[in-house]
């Protein structure tokens, strides 16, 4: 670039530094440079202070500084967003804040109803329960105790991975028959309708051992009076005066239309269902119809919330109306009030607890593969 004498004296002197020869003038010699040879050093950019409290920076939006141009803006680290809870745990919360508070009118209701002469008339008419027929066998046999260990512990794993199926979006591995490998489903499917074969099998021993033993008198209603009793001791329980009863010997008429309910009823709803959406079902154009698949899962679903929820009251009234007594005749097949039921309770939970962990890609595909195919994505 060609300069004017005027940009020569305009200019700066030179910065010298070290003798290029011992002992010489330090280098370059003195001199002015020109102007526009010369350039300030830039200033370093000030500070910006950070706010008090940093905003939350979701999927959508972005900080102002992170949309400016510039160093700065490029060499800020944003704040991590803060997880948001999973929508269906804030409905969870409303349904059970909503269920404490009906639970607790329906008590304030009971107690008020008890006190009445009419209501107090039919408690006496009909006090909760009915005489079994003559020759009913009394206690708990030592095979009903153990059924009910392999049922609750299936009950458990099958809703756990029914669960798990229906949240799933991407499953992490896939198993096909071998005779049918572009039929696929998840893993966690598999698991489900395996567990279900092992309980299907356990209910169907539980029902033919019911009959042959006498046992289904405890469990089936063979009275009308079934149903006003019925009323009675749900009132009862609703008023926290709980029903007298012996579980021993025989249950109240609430507790057995419910076992009825749960043995007859759902859990053969819960089967067909089950079949109907399972890799078994024979598909036929004529069956498919007769049956479609939509109105199975609009059942299926349904079915396990009623399961749940039997589980949870159930398990909170074997505590809440003497958990000793109860838990020696449901694990310890004995009428006593000792601590045997309640470690055997303990020991149940914790297999179950152990078995649920369990439930992973990384344990269920060697199992899986001796089955069928395990692939994944």
């Amino acid at each position: 670039m060609p300069t004017s004498p005027e940009t020569a004296l305009d200019g700066v002197p030179l910065r010298r530094g070290l003798p290029r020869v011992p002992g010489g003038e330090p280098w370059p010699p003195a001199g002015m440079a020109p102007a526009w040879a010369y350039r300030p050093p830039e200033p370093e950019p000030e500070p910006v202070p950070e706010p008090a409290t940093p905003p939350l920076v979701g999927a959508d939006h972005a900080p102002a500084a992170a949309q400016q141009t510039g160093t700065a803006a490029e060499d800020e680290q944003l704040p991590a967003a803060r997880p948001r809870p999973p929508r269906w745990a804030g409905r969870a919360l409303v349904l059970v804040a909503g269920a404490v508070v009906l639970v607790g009118v329906a008590v304030l209701v009971a107690r008020w109803l008890v006190h009445l002469e009419p209501v107090q008339g039919f408690l006496t008419t009909y006090p909760g329960d009915y005489p079994l027929p003559e020759g009913s066998p009394v206690g708990i046999p030592a095979w009903l105790s153990w059924q009910h260990f392999f049922n609750v512990f299936l009950l458990v794993l099958i809703v756990r991975t029914g669960w798990m199926v229906r949240r799933q979006q991407r499953p992490a591995a896939y198993w096909a028959r071998r005779v049918a490998p572009q039929e696929r489903i998840s893993i966690m499917s598999w698991a489900h309708q395996a567990l279900d074969v092992f309980w299907v099998a356990n209910g169907v021993l539980y029902v033919v051992l019911l009959f042959a033993t006498g046992q289904w008198v405890r469990i089936v209603p063979t009275d009308w009076s079934v149903f006003p009793n019925a009323v009675s001791a749900g009132l009862q329980y609703l008023s926290l005066s709980w029903p007298t009863d012996n579980g021993w010997v025989h249950y109240n008429s609430l507790q057995q239309l419910a076992y009825f309910t749960t043995v007859f009823v759902a859990a053969p709803l819960a089967i067909a269902t089950g079949v109907r959406m399972s890799v078994s079902w024979p598909s036929r154009p004529r069956r498919d119809r007769l049956f479609p698949v939509e109105v199975a899962r609009r059942i299926h679903f349904p079915v396990m919330l009623y399961f749940v929820a039997f589980t949870v009251v159930h398990v909170s009234l074997v505590f809440a109306t003497g958990a000793l007594r109860n838990l020696n005749h449901m694990f310890a097949a004995r009428d006593e009030v000792s601590w045997v039921g309640f470690w055997l309770f303990v020991a149940a939970v914790v297999v179950i607890a152990g078995a649920a962990a369990l439930l992973r890609p990384l344990f269920l595909a060697p199992v899986a593969r001796r089955f069928g195919t395990v692939s994944r994505r």
